[in-house]
């Protein structure tokens, strides 16, 4: 049987630090003020989460903004995480038809793009839809992403599936690049991220690794 999806299954379909790209885009506090789907604060730590992610694992990752004069410079959160890159400060709703946006990741020499914005259904749903067209693997993640409503985002997220793009969450794109934790070179980072930005499941690891650190010293 032929699989009628080519690209979006097998180890192919997966990303890796060397085949993927990062785009952040419209990470501002006027965006973030109107973000209605999720709450701000949780998406920001998700959105910072996903930058340090990618830093870890040397993905090259673009920071944009749209008309930064009026709606704010990228958050510091998200700035502190590649202090030396000035974003893209762009005109265009859609990232994709800024010139210097698309150049930057035909520089890159990879295929497969991961995007987050504000909104979702607009500065998001909007490059994802044009690279798709242009040939390029677009994954989305949703949770460092958000819409003006719920229904927005859903409705932003349902027309990205449609037209082929892979929706993701902060969690699984930070997973799916360490693949394995044979892959020590990481994993000290890993847990870093995972205790700042990981919720309950920072408190679990926190516990493991009290318990681990204490056997340690008692020699056990």
């Amino acid at each position: 049987m032929t699989n009628s999806k080519p690209g979006k299954v097998g180890l192919e379909a997966m990303i890796t630090p060397d085949n993927c790209v990062l785009v952040l885009i419209d990470h501002q506090p006027f965006q973030v003020s109107g973000v209605k789907s999720i709450d701000p604060a949780l998406m920001i730590n998700n959105v910072v989460s996903l930058a340090k992610a990618a830093k870890l694992f040397q993905v090259p990752t673009l920071l944009s903004t749209v008309v930064q004069d009026r709606g704010g410079y990228l958050i510091k959160p998200l700035q502190d995480v590649f202090p030396e890159q000035k974003p893209i400060d762009r005109t265009t709703i859609n990232t994709w038809e800024d010139q210097r946006c698309v150049d930057w990741v035909k520089r890159s020499g990879r295929k497969k793009i991961v995007m987050a914005a504000l909104w979702t259904e607009i500065c998001l749903a909007f490059p994802v839809i044009h690279a798709l067209g242009d040939g390029y693997d677009v994954y989305f993640v949703t949770d460092a992403s958000g819409g003006t409503t719920v229904e927005a985002h859903e409705m932003g997220v349902q027309r990205m599936i449609q037209a082929g793009a892979i929706p993701l969450t902060s969690g699984v794109f930070a997973a799916e690049l360490q693949r394995d934790w044979a892959r020590e070179a990481t994993v000290a980072g890993m847990q870093e991220i995972m205790l700042e930005h990981g919720g309950a499941t920072a408190t679990n690891l926190a516990w493991e690794l009290q318990l681990l650190a204490g056997r340690a010293g008692a020699g056990i």
